[in-house]
């Protein structure tokens, strides 16, 4: 498997997006104890400890939409560009970095319209 380089420059991570829709629901939790071994992520505040988790589950459901370009952890704008075009069409956007991916997490019923504004972003980058 070969390993791409990060990309750092604004206008290469726009082009290279390739925004990827995963097909189920995800949903925000705060847990007690130890986090289900099905968890995404898992963020540790002063409050508590918060799961992304999949399935049916109580809550509003989330859809998860990877951007599959390997931007750099210290590229700059592209969180910026990716929720302001979303906060534009006025969806909502949790973005949830790794090292490799950007991971957003759109309302369920918007997933399509983010997944298509992010597509127009990624040609017009």
């Amino acid at each position: 498997m070969t390993t791409r380089q990060p990309v750092s420059e604004l206008s290469a991570m726009l082009a290279g997006m390739a925004p990827v829709l995963d097909r189920r629901a995800w949903y925000f939790e705060v847990v007690h104890g130890a986090p289900p071994a099905d968890a995404f992520a898992v963020i540790r505040e002063d409050e508590g400890v918060t799961a992304i988790l999949p399935g049916e589950r109580a809550g509003q459901p989330f859809a998860r939409i990877t951007l599959t370009v390997h931007s750099a952890l210290e590229g700059v704008g592209l969180t910026a560009a990716v929720s302001s075009a979303l906060a534009g069409a006025g969806i909502a956007c949790n973005i949830v970095a790794g090292y490799h991916h950007d991971h957003l997490f759109v309302p369920w019923e918007r997933r399509d319209e983010a997944l298509a504004v992010l597509q127009r972003l990624a040609k017009a980058g």
